[in-house]
């Protein structure tokens, strides 16, 4: 290469330099969008999730809900109602339910009542009310204590019908489902209808109409205001404060709800005042007659149609039943208490039919339902010496013919007499007034012995087993007082047997169910009971009975004593006008068979029996 040389390039190998473009930067709406779309997607996911852990807990909550359907139907414990003789209700056994009835069938003023004290804003609210739970959780933060509920009429449609009474967060949160659920499928009007049909009040009674029925009498339609006010005030507290239990706490209720309908407007005040006025007119509620409704339900069992309801009109004279339960514990709390005596029993029947009066098996039936006038067993003593004295009679012994009142030996048994007496050669009637041990010993033997006198005793009713000695003669076999009093009727109703019963008439379905009731057989020739009946009312006019005796009354009958006063016995009759009169059987003594201070059966029974008498006067 030469100075001066230019170096030539080919075209072709020239090429110019190549500038790339920078990176552009990030856009920015790029980034925006895929955050959003994370934000979607797991937002998605979220809700997804969400949904299938509500849905586990609405399942968990409401996978073992009764079918709202089926419990508006649900079956319920046939009803047994019993009323007295004049047809009021006494008691009930199972679940009543009175006829099922629209608004339109009641009188305006009881719905009224029931949302006054109940719901005030039941018309308004969604099944739940906001406004009543929060005053309620006030008045009972300012009270210390549960005083007040915030629950809707809807809400207790739901947990009365649906739900149990368990204290817990997963039925409280069944019990929303179900209110949600009634509100949807039901009115108003058809909401308040069920809970008026449906609700408890007390006594076995479901529904306004079953309750007016056990408490007043009468269907629903023709409750008065204090009525109306009285039935919508019992939800509260339906066994404490209904009126067959607490008159007077059922009363002040009512008041409360008629001064609620005054406030909410449902109600006049004029007339919620007047109709306050009128409840002191509040008649006693019948007496419940526990012992006597026992009774009578299981002589009621085997009548008893399956699966129906039924009403049983009973023998209850509930005048009677008054008298004699109160008589009865005022002995008990007075004189019986000083002589050391805490029970006792009385049965009242009718001589001619068997009809049970009056029924008191104890001093309290509350504190111990044993019915002592039925299923207890006592030794009778010398309560049961007419039986000796009939078989005597059916031997062909006469009320003039004499017995000998003196020692007597059988092996190594000597009875003696109560007084230590002995008469020597006296009538048989005056040894019966006198109740003569010696004289009841002979006359069982010259009657042929314990089987004849126990073979009496059978044929009148008296169906437990008796000891086959001459220990019989003096009441050592152990019988109740019920059976007793019924085999004594023989003696003063020409001698026909009857048997006690506590049922008049049963109906079921709108139809009475006929009982056949067997005309009661004769026992006893008609001169033999006219015999027994004038020797037993010698005990009353110069015997051992005579506490029992009334001015101007024919009574008659028979006392009896056991050994170390344990047990204390009047049975006895007096004259009512009709035929065969009316039997009354009185038991004194303790449940641990503890003796009784100096207390015979002429002393406190007798006095009893002429204080009964005279309180029923001539009915």
């Amino acid at each position: 290469m030469t100075a001066g040389r230019v170096l030539q390039l080919d075209p072709e190998d020239y090429r110019p330099p190549r500038h790339e473009p920078p990176d552009p930067p990030p856009r920015r709406p790029r980034r925006r969008r895929s955050w959003s779309l994370f934000f979607l997607r797991w937002s998605i996911v979220l809700t997804i999730w969400s949904a299938l852990m509500a849905g586990g807990v609405l399942l968990f909550f409401a996978w073992d809900l009764p079918r709202p359907e089926s419990a508006l139907d649900a079956a319920r414990r046939p009803s047994v109602t019993l009323t007295d003789a004049q047809g009021r209700i006494i008691t009930t056994y199972g679940d009543l339910v009175g006829d099922p009835l629209r608004l339109r069938d009641m009188p305006p003023y009881l719905p009224a009542a029931a949302v006054a004290v109940e719901d005030r804003r039941f018309w308004n609210h969604w099944g739940l009310d906001v406004i009543g739970i929060a005053r309620a959780f006030w008045v009972n933060l300012q009270a210390g204590a549960v005083v007040q509920g915030g629950s809707t009429i809807t809400q207790q449609v739901a947990k009365n019908l649906f739900l149990s009474n368990a204290r817990t967060f997963r039925r409280k949160v069944q019990e929303l489902l179900l209110t949600l659920w009634l509100e949807r499928q039901f009115s108003k009007q058809e909401i308040l209808e069920i809970w008026l049909n449906r609700v408890y009040l007390g006594s076995g009674a479901f529904g306004m109409d079953a309750a007016a029925r056990v408490y007043f009498g009468i269907s629903a339609r023709q409750v008065n205001v204090w009525q109306a006010a009285m039935l919508a005030g019992l939800p509260r507290a339906p066994s404490r404060i209904n009126p067959r239990v607490n008159p007077e706490a059922a009363a002040a209720r009512a008041r409360e709800v008629l001064n609620a309908m005054a406030e909410t407007g449902a109600l006049p005040a004029e007339q919620a005042r007047a109709a306050a006025a009128a409840i002191t007119a509040l008649p006693r509620p019948v007496r419940a007659a526990g012992w006597f409704s026992d009774w009578v339900s299981e002589q009621a069992d085997p009548l008893l149609p399956d699966g129906a309801d039924a009403t049983i009109r009973t023998t209850l004279d509930p005048r009677v039943q008054a008298t004699v339960e109160a008589r009865l514990k005022s002995l008990l709390e007075g004189p019986g208490a000083e002589a050391n005596v805490t029970q006792g029993a009385v049965v009242v029947l009718d001589a001619q039919t068997g009809n049970v009066r009056a029924l008191v098996g104890g001093k309290d039936y509350r504190a111990s339902p044993f019915n002592r006038a039925v299923v207890a067993r006592r030794q009778p003593g010398s309560a049961f010496k007419p039986f000796v004295w009939l078989a005597a009679i059916e031997a062909g012994a006469r009320p003039d013919d004499t017995v000998l009142d003196a020692p007597i030996r059988r092996g190594t048994w000597s009875p003696g007499n109560f007084d230590n007496r002995f008469r020597g050669e006296i009538t048989l009637e005056e040894a019966l007034a006198q109740s003569v041990n010696t004289a009841a010993v002979r006359l069982l033997i010259q009657a042929g012995g314990p089987r004849p006198v126990a073979a009496a005793a059978a044929r009148l009713g008296i169906a437990d087993r008796l000891p086959n000695n001459e220990s019989l003669a003096l009441g050592t076999a152990e019988v109740g007082l019920l059976e007793l009093t019924a085999a004594y009727a023989s003696f003063f109703n020409t001698g026909l047997r009857i048997t006690p019963t506590g049922i008049e008439s049963l109906a079921s379905e709108g139809r009475t169910i006929a009982q056949t009731r067997p005309a009661p057989p004769r026992v006893m020739e008609p001169d033999h009971a006219a015999m027994m009946a004038r020797m037993l009312s010698a005990v009353v006019t110069r015997g051992s009975g005579r506490a029992a005796a009334l001015p101007g009354r024919a009574t008659a009958g028979k006392t009896g004593t056991t050994q170390d006063n344990r047990d204390a016995w009047f049975i006895g009759w007096t004259d009512t006008g009709r035929p065969g009169g009316r039997m009354i059987g009185i038991w004194l003594g303790n449940d641990d068979n503890r003796p009784m201070n100096n207390v015979t059966g002429g002393g406190l029974p007798t006095r009893l029996f002429a204080d009964i008498v005279r309180d029923l006067g001539a009915n």
